[in-house]
Parts: structure tokens; sequence; C-alpha cells
């Protein structure tokens, strides 16, 4: 399949139009590393690498922007290239690149997590949850976990704020559930409860 010709559709973005009308999306970096030109004949290899050079490239790219935004798992950075578009193995590749290079780190985004939810008043439960979500693997989410400070302080400043009559145990009952949805134990909550010299029972 010969080249017809290479056109630049915006800064360092490139089109590659093959003879028979096909466009390929690409990047300079990837008709640099393919070494094409217009005029080059592709056999059908080489026409296949170029296609996954270009979609690699394009892709790596959208990887880099979205990291520079806000930090993120191997999972989730997967995960999104593929709703992006990207292939299975465009996808991992992408992944693998960006892990090698240190702006993935699933190690200190886990601890950042956790630092983040525990500082907004989430128990150790919720904070599990999101970590899962996020496809914190078990061993980094175990030692995450392990840094989380105490947060019966967090705890009783939850309870104090909001309740008004402490001898109503259908309030006490209601903040015990807010509480667990949070992500809190009930031998958590119990303690809070029992320093504000408040009762409260198991619903």
């Amino acid at each position: 399949m010969l080249v017809s010709a290479l056109k630049q559709s915006s800064p360092g973005r490139f089109k590659i139009i093959l003879e028979d009308g096909e466009e390929i999306r690409s990047t300079l970096s990837a008709i640099t590393d393919c070494r094409l030109y217009a005029g080059k004949d592709l056999d059908a290899e080489a026409l296949e690498e170029v296609r996954r050079c270009s979609m690699q490239a394009l892709s790596r790219e959208q990887a880099l922007q979205m990291v520079s935004r806000r930090q993120m798992s191997c999972k989730e950075m997967h995960d999104k290239l593929i709703m992006k578009g990207a292939d299975e193995e465009t996808a991992q590749y992408c992944t693998h690149w960006l892990k090698e290079r240190g702006f993935l780190n699933d190690e200190s985004y886990s601890k950042a997590i956790v630092r983040h939810y525990a500082a907004k008043g989430y128990g150790r439960a919720r904070i599990k949850g999101e970590l899962i979500k996020r496809g914190i693997g078990r061993e980094l989410l175990e030692t995450a976990l392990e840094e989380m400070p105490q947060q019966d302080e967090k705890i009783i400043k939850y309870i104090s704020s909001r309740l008004k009559n402490r001898n109503d145990r259908d309030e006490i009952r209601k903040l015990s559930a807010a509480l667990y949805r949070r992500g809190y134990s009930f031998d958590e909550i119990n303690r809070a409860f029992e320093s504000l010299d408040a009762e409260i029972e198991e619903y």
C-alpha cells in the first residue's frame, strides 16, 4: 500500500493518507519511528505496524494529559484508555510506559487516597472500598490502610456537631447509621458515644 501524503492536522498531529483513500491519525513521533514519507510502499505487515505505532502514540499523549490533571491508579488509566477507544494492547502498553517513567505509582496513590478520605472524616471500611474501586491490589491496599490515623476525634466531632439530644435514642441510632455508612465500625461508634456519655444500641 502506497503512502500518498502526510498532512499535518495540528501541532504534532498528522494524517497518513494511503492510496486507497484511508486516513490514519498519527503523530510526528510515530511517523518518525516508522520512517514514513510520501511515496513509501508498505506491505501488509508494515502497514499494520504503522497503525499500531500511531494508536500507541496518540493514546500515550492522551494518557499524559490525564495524569497531568490528577493522580490515578494503573487500573483507572487502563480503563479510561479503553473507554476512549484504545484496544487492550494499546491500553496495556501506555499503562506500562507511564508506570516505568513514574507517572503512575499505585503505592503512593493508595496512600494519598487514604490521607484524603481520612481527612474528610471517613472510616476504614469506606476508604477500603474507595481503594478497591480504584483497582488497588490487596497488598498495597493493606499497607496504605496501616498508615491511616486514628479517627476517634473525628467521630466525636461529627456526633457533637449533629447530636441535639443525648437522650433521644432515635437520633442516636440515625447518627450511628450515618457513621456506619461513612465506614466506621460499631466498636468505633460505640467508643465515641461512650466518650460523650451517650448510650447507643446497634440497629
